[in-house]
């Protein structure tokens, strides 16, 4: 099994958010959104050609993703602007459901990190502005 299918498959059998394999190392995750991304970067982590599982990918988890490193991402649910990014930074990326936009928790409009970077193009400006409109929701 290579690293994209024991990713899909730990995300499919671990009750996890995320799952980001390499050989024999793999990181998992519980937490929603953006937060396990961010937390992996702040570790410090390196993570240039892990393959990642994720249930939702938006436009900013694709540029953390970039910054992260990976080579490739599934995701049960991509926003057409994530599989974007991802081509234009050579990732492969590979959906279940693609949709136009990522919808924030009650479907009332958009996801506010999808919304916080929609007319970004650089991966360290999108960090920014995640990082920014996380500190405007915490109040």
């Amino acid at each position: 099994m290579n690293d994209r299918e024991r990713a899909k498959k730990l995300l499919a059998e671990g009750a996890y958010t995320c799952a980001i394999c390499s050989g024999e190392k793999v990181y998992t995750s519980h937490e929603r959104g953006v937060k396990p991304l961010l937390d992996l970067l702040e570790q410090g982590a390196a993570l240039k050609g892990f393959s990642a599982a994720d249930r939702v990918v938006g436009k900013a988890a694709a540029f953390l993703y970039v910054l992260l490193g990976v080579s490739a991402v599934y995701a049960g649910v991509m926003s057409r602007p994530a599989a974007g990014v991802f081509r234009r930074f050579g990732i492969e990326a590979e959906a279940d459901e693609q949709v136009e936009a990522i919808a924030n928790r009650s479907n009332t409009g958009l996801c506010p990190m999808e919304s916080a970077v929609w007319n970004i193009d650089r991966p360290e400006e999108a960090l920014e502005a995640v990082k920014k409109k996380l500190r405007e929701l915490r109040g």
